[in-house]
């Protein structure tokens, strides 16, 4: 009976001493389980083994005749960027380790640093890649298999299990004709789920998208509905409205919690009554569409205020769709990042750059209050300035420093210490809060500084205190 490795990956130790690649193999094996090793003293090979086995991860050292491990780490970054780099190096410099995580290693030890938090290290790389790849085979089956259309999502980038419970609803209810209504944040793609729904329903008339926010009751009736000759003093000839454009299609109405009172009337008696009048007629003509409406707005609360009709909110809500947000699915920020990446790359022209491993780590701490719209933007403002082959953090730091302080003005605006019986101490207070920096970066001490809004080493002088307490 053959012995189970593990990981289910392998993992390659690159290092031109013999006794290091011993001693490593060893210590990984017999503190943390990990079996599934092949080690390499020549650098020239590293590049045949990766593409003759299923390898994620590689410890990496510096020195080393042949090819250097930084021309190394550059080549493997470009060659096969899934993979996971560890450096373990000899050289305890400080302007090494900025350079190697620059240049897209995952982390960085030295080689006298304690055998335990080397392993670790490993460990959370080992976990990063196992998170990497249950994300690809969720995404596999879920879109691959299960899915009846999938083909009609294919705009939408996601491995999230709600959204894809959503999609599973999406199909069953597309081919009705009741109105659905579609709510979510700004940006987080109710546009594309309109038009989802669209291509699932099997509808042979067109998707018609009307923007009804800021329109008056009169410009709202003209939109939809469509006017007779001389109806009004400007009229000089008949116009079709949007209802009867899409007719056996789809029509879309965004931001439906901005239309006015009046205008409510009118979309009520549409939906009710499945009729209209073109302005200056008295005979009616029959809807042939199916509506679709969204909004980023609470409607049950504009309901209450007396800002939105009862009974408009109930037959818009036969069906119902609610997107979450992006921090809701981080998951997703990875794909969307390299989805982006690429649009951006033939919009300017460009060769798709590659992101900095510590940018999936800055973008997965981030709130994205403007969601997916938002992170668009950014790799869109990143790439339009980018030259070379590594993607520059900077563009992605700019946009998030400046969301950051009201952000926090918002999220703080409830103190968290309210109510209870006893407080910490600021030494405890702020250990709960490195903690928690940490956790959310997986470890990484610069991005939980830049979380913190404090130095690297302000925050290592901070973890050695409380090492000490």
């Amino acid at each position: 009976m053959s012995e189970i490795l593990y990981p289910s990956f392998g993992i390659l130790m690159v290092d031109d001493e013999a006794s290091w690649l011993h001693t490593l193999s060893l210590s990984l094996e017999r503190t943390a389980g990990i079996t599934n090793l092949f080690s390499c003293q020549d650098s020239r090979e590293v590049l045949d083994l990766l593409s003759r086995h299923d390898i994620a991860v590689v410890l990496l050292d510096l020195t080393m005749p042949h090819l250097s491990g930084e021309e190394l780490l550059s080549l493997i970054n470009e060659d096969y960027p899934e993979v996971t780099v560890i450096v373990i190096s000899g050289l305890n410099q400080l302007e090494t380790a900025v350079r190697c995580v620059q240049a897209g290693a995952f982390d960085y030890f030295v080689k006298s640093t304690e055998e335990e938090r080397i392993t670790k290290g490993v460990r959370r790389a080992i976990r990063w890649q196992e998170l990497q790849r249950e994300n690809r085979e969720m995404r596999r089956l879920f879109i691959g298999e299960r899915l009846e259309c999938p083909e009609a999502f294919s705009d939408i980038v996601t491995q999230d299990r709600n959204m894809h419970s959503l999609f599973h609803y999406m199909e069953a209810m597309a081919k009705g004709s009741q109105p659905v209504l579609i709510t979510g944040e700004s940006g987080t793609g109710k546009a594309l789920i309109a038009q989802a729904i669209h291509r699932l329903s099997g509808r042979t008339g067109p998707f018609v998208a009307v923007n009804v926010a800021g329109l008056d009751d009169s410009v709202f009736a003209d939109t939809l509905f469509g006017h007779t000759k001389d109806a009004f003093p400007d009229a000089s000839e008949a116009r079709c409205g949007m209802v009867e454009q899409a007719a056996e299609g789809t029509l879309f109405l965004d931001e439906i919690g901005d239309l006015g009172l009046a205008s409510q009337m009118k979309l009520l008696r549409l939906l009710r009554e499945g009729e209209f009048f073109p302005l200056g007629s008295d005979r009616p003509r029959w809807v042939r569409a199916r509506v679709v409406a969204a909004t980023s707005q609470d409607l049950a609360a504009k309901q209450l205020a007396g800002q939105f009709r009862k009974d408009l909110h109930h037959r818009l809500n036969s069906h119902h769709v609610h997107v979450p947000p992006l921090r809701e699915r981080k998951e997703d920020i990875a794909l969307l990042l390299d989805h982006f990446l690429e649009l951006a790359a033939q919009e300017f022209s460009k060769k798709k750059p590659t992101p900095p491993k510590q940018l999936k780590i800055l973008l997965s701490t981030y709130g994205f209050p403007g969601n997916v719209r938002e992170l668009k933007a950014m790799v869109f403002d990143a790439v339009d300035s980018h030259h070379g082959k590594i993607l520059s953090m900077d563009a992605f730091r700019r946009a998030i420093g400046e969301q950051a302080t009201s952000m926090r003005v918002e999220e703080l605006e409830g103190n968290p210490f309210t109510g209870l019986e006893w407080l910490p101490s600021l030494d405890e207070a702020q250990e709960c809060l490195v903690a928690e920096a940490l956790r959310r970066t997986g470890g990484n001490q610069s991005m939980a500084a830049q979380m913190l809004g404090v130095t690297q080493s302000a925050l290592s002088k901070r973890l050695s205190r409380l090492k000490s307490l």
